[in-house]
């Protein structure tokens, strides 16, 4: 599993999910898209944390800077 995620697109990712997380807790989402905002949020993080989206792996798309 090669690295395919550089560090704005992981850093953006993050702020998304704890978006998601303010918005739950504020009770501005809540039910179906509650929880469908929430597993988004959940990938979103595991994927910064492992700096890997499979996504991106099939279309060859990369956002880390090469040397």
């Amino acid at each position: 599993m090669q690295k395919n995620m550089g560090t704005i697109d992981r850093t953006i990712r993050i702020l998304l999910a704890v978006a998601v997380a303010l918005l739950w807790w504020s009770g501005q989402i809540s039910g179906t898209l509650a929880i469908v905002l929430g597993v988004f949020a959940g990938v979103f993080v595991l994927t910064s944390m492992v700096s890997f989206c499979p996504l991106y792996a099939p279309f060859g798309l990369s956002t880390c800077k090469r040397n």
